[in-house]
């Protein structure tokens, strides 16, 4: 990894139709942490990963992302360290619902939707490693269409490790599962953070409950604006959660998970 912070956004400012998206958002990611991203539909956080992925640039502000200065680097190579599982990528992959699973991995490593390189024996036999790693090789040679919902994350996951990932980013990567799907996918990702190699994550959601284990970090968003960001225990606190959802909320914690009543 980097010898500076993992991410480092400062002073960020997006306005789009005189509309302000996001505003003065100053973020660091260290080495180590793993962080979630909680708030309502249209506080920010999917602008927020756009803007980590160069995907929309801010009005005003600086992006460093694992070492790499926006605006002087070559994205796309940036592009090849990140890692991104998300419903929207995952409707992208409906225009090639007959891609087998073993083709959505090998996918991963180039950062395409689709596979237009010629692949190696090399990548076949890492791409069929990992598909094992996350118990889905028996779906290898299958076509995206007959995947379950729970299926389909982990073909996600075991692409963004092809490209050998630093960062990791989850754009609510539990939506549509129900919840033996979930707990298992969460599982997935609580055993994955303990490798050594593992890659700095971002988990993206709304809902408190997903955020497991190794998630250290929390940051929340409000209308484009950042109402609280630190340490998980010290952050998920009933007053910021309540600002954060505009609702009185109480937080219960069990097994080091937080649950939510309103």
């Amino acid at each position: 990894m980097t010898s500076g912070p993992i991410i480092s956004l400062k002073n960020i400012n997006i306005i789009r139709n005189k509309k302000s998206l996001l505003k003065n958002v100053s973020w660091n990611i260290h080495k180590n942490q793993h962080w979630a991203i909680l708030g309502l539909n249209g506080a920010g956080k999917t602008t927020l990963l756009k803007i980590l992925t160069c995907y929309l640039w801010p009005t005003t502000g600086t992006i460093d992302v694992l070492g790499n200065r926006y605006g002087k680097v070559n994205i796309h190579e940036v592009r090849r360290s990140i890692g991104w599982v998300s419903t929207a990528l995952d409707q992208q992959l409906q225009d090639h619902s007959q891609d087998s699973a073993l083709e959505i991995v090998l996918s991963g490593k180039y950062a395409s939707i689709g596979l237009y390189d010629a692949v190696s024996e090399q990548d076949k036999q890492e791409a069929m490693r990992l598909l094992d790693k996350f118990n889905i090789s028996h779906l290898a040679h299958e076509p995206l269409t007959i995947f379950s919902q729970g299926e389909r994350k982990k073909v996600l996951l075991a692409r963004a490790w092809m490209s050998k990932l630093k960062l990791l980013i989850l754009d609510e990567p539990c939506a549509g599962l129900d919840i033996r799907s979930r707990e298992e996918f969460l599982s997935t990702l609580e055993k994955l953070s303990q490798e050594e190699e593992a890659p700095t994550m971002i988990f993206v959601t709304h809902h408190v409950e997903e955020i497991i284990s190794p998630i250290s970090d929390i940051l929340l968003l409000r209308q484009g604006e950042v109402i609280a960001a630190g340490k998980k225990e010290e952050t998920l606190t009933e007053e910021n959660l309540s600002a954060t959802f505009d609702l009185p909320i109480q937080v219960h914690w069990r097994n080091a998970r937080p649950w939510i009543s309103v």
